[in-house]
C-alpha cells in the first residue's frame, strides 16, 4: 500500500546515516569520539533524580495539559531573572522544544505559508517544515562573518506575501552565533514593518561566552505581540533525555491556539515535570560554572582549528557548536571516510557534515559542525585524528 506524500517527503538525516558506520567501526575495536550531535557530558543535577525519587503518589494520573502548575511558577520565576515578565496563561509545556516548535509553525503559518530563517539553521527544522506543510524560504549567512546577520535588504528581499514568521536560534545551533543587540532590533523592525511573528529558538540562552548580560527579544518591549519564544532543559540542564520543553508568548490568541494543540495530545509526562520543576528551582549559580567549562572547551577547539592547515574557522559567541570551513571538496565524502577507513591509535571521529544545516547544500559542502561537549581530553584526541586525517585524505 503507498504511505502519504508527507511522509516520503521527511528528510533522512545525514547525521542519522553515518550511525551504522560508527557501529561497525566499535564493532571492530575502535573508539568513536562523537561530536556530531549536542548531547552534552556534563552531569545531570541531582535534585532531578531526587525529585522523582520523592514523588509519592499512589496513581499517576493526567497532569494539566498546559503543565503543572508547580513548574509553570518555576520557570515563570526563571524568565523574571532575564528582566522577561509573564504570567502562567503565557506559557505552555511540552514534550521537549521540538513539540514547542512544531506548535509554533501551526500557529503562525498554514499550509504553503513560508517561514524565514538563516542559512546555515538547524538541520531538524527541516523536518518540522515538512510535518507542518510550512515552506522555509532564507537568507544567508557567512563563515567569514562569524554568521552574523547581513544588511536589512538581504533579509528584506527573501519576504514575499506568504512569508508569516522569521524563526531564529539564538544562540544558535549550528553556528554559535549571538545575536547582538543591533541584529536584535533589525529583526524587531522588519517584523514589526512587515506584520511577522518572531520565533525565537532560545534552547542555549545560558551558553554566552561575553561578559555580556543576557538580552534577547523577550526584552524589547515592542515586540511581545510578535513574539513567540521556545524553549528546553535538555542543554541548560543537561538532560537531553527528559523531553520537557516550552512555548511562551503574550499574544493572546498564540496561546488559545497552542493550547488547542496541547488539549488534543492530553499533556506531558507528569513524573519528568516533576523532576524539571526541581532544576528550575535549585540554586542556579551552577550554571556559571558550566558555562565556564563550555567557554574553555570553546577556547580549546577554536585554537586547534585555527592550527590545522587550510581550515577557516571563527569563534563562536554561545551554544557549544563552532561549524568550521575544511580543506576538502566534499566534507560529507571526507567524514564518511574519516570514520570508515581512518583511525589515530585505534581511535576515529564522528562530525556532522555542513550541507544537512542548508537549503542549498551546496553553501555547506566543505563545512563541519563540531559539538564540543566533550572534555579537553578528548577535544585533544579528536582534533588529532581531525588534522591527520585531513592530511591523509588530501594526499589519495
Amino acid at each position: 500500500m503507498k504511505t502519504s506524500d508527507r511522509i516520503n517527503m521527511m528528510p533522512v538525516s545525514s547525521i542519522m546515516e553515518l550511525y551504522p558506520i560508527a557501529d561497525k567501526r566499535k564493532a571492530e575495536g575502535i573508539t568513536v569520539h562523537h561530536l556530531n550531535i549536542g548531547d552534552p557530558d556534563i552531569i545531570t543535577p541531582r535534585e532531578f533524580f531526587d525529585a522523582i525519587k520523592n514523588y509519592d503518589v499512589k496513581t499517576i494520573g493526567y497532569a494539566p495539559a498546559r503543565g503543572i502548575v508547580e513548574l509553570l511558577d518555576a520557570q515563570r520565576n526563571y524568565y523574571k531573572k532575564f528582566g522577561i515578565n509573564i504570567e502562567n496563561q503565557d506559557l505552555l509545556i511540552t514534550n521537549g522544544g521540538s513539540e514547542a516548535l512544531i506548535y509554533a509553525l501551526l500557529a503562525v503559518a498554514d499550509f504553503g505559508d513560508n517561514i524565514l530563517t538563516t542559512e546555515p539553521y538547524y538541520a531538524n527544522y527541516t523536518p518540522m517544515f515538512v510535518q507542518t506543510g510550512v515552506e522555509v524560504k532564507t537568507f544567508p549567512t557567512r563563515v567569514e562573518d562569524g554568521f552574523h546577520l547581513p544588511d536589512k535588504k538581504t533579509i528584506t528581499d527573501a519576504i514575499d506575501k506568504s512569508t508569516k514568521a522569521i524563526l531564529i536560534s539564538n544562540p544558535s545551533n549550528p553556528t554559535g552565533v549571538v545575536l547582538t543587540k543591533e541584529e536584535l532590533y533589525l529583526l524587531t523592525e522588519i517584523a514589526l514593518e512587515y506584520n511577522l511573528f518572531i520565533i525565537s529558538d532560545e534552547v542555549y540562552r545560558e551558553f554566552i561566552y561575553s561578559n555580556e548580560e543576557y538580552f534577547g527579544f523577550g526584552n524589547i518591549k515592542e515586540l511581545e505581540q510578535n513574539l513567540i519564544i521556545t524553549d528546553s532543559i535538555s542543554k541548560r540542564f543537561s538532560a537531553c533525555g527528559v523531553r520537557i520543553g516550552s512555548l511562551m508568548s503574550k499574544n493572546k490568541s498564540v496561546m488559545d491556539g497552542v493550547m488547542s494543540l496541547a488539549n488534543a495530545r492530553l499533556c506531558v509526562p507528569t513524573i519528568e515535570m516533576m523532576g524539571a520543576t526541581a532544576l528550575y528551582n535549585m540554586d542556579l549559580s551552577i550554571l556559571k560554572s558550566i558555562n565556564e567549562e563550555y567557554r574553555n572547551r570553546r577556547d580549546y577547539i577554536v585554537e586547534r582549528l585555527k592550527n590545522i592547515q587550510g581550515v577557516t574557522v571563527y569563534e563562536p559567541e554561545g551554544a557549544f557548536y563552532v561549524m568550521p570551513e575544511l580543506p576538502v571538496d566534499d566534507a560529507d565524502k571526507f567524514c564518511k571516510w574519516m570514520l570508515k577507513d581512518f583511525s589515530l591509535e585505534g581511535e576515529t571521529l564522528m562530525l556532522a557534515t555542513g550541507a544537512s544545516f542548508y537549503q542549498n547544500e551546496e553553501k555547506g559542502k566543505s563545512q563541519v559542525r563540531i559539538a564540543y561537549i566533550k572534555g579537553v581530553d578528548v577535544l585533544n584526541k579528536s582534533m588529532n585524528i581531525l588534522e591527520n586525517a585531513l592530511k591523509k585524505y588530501n594526499s589519495l
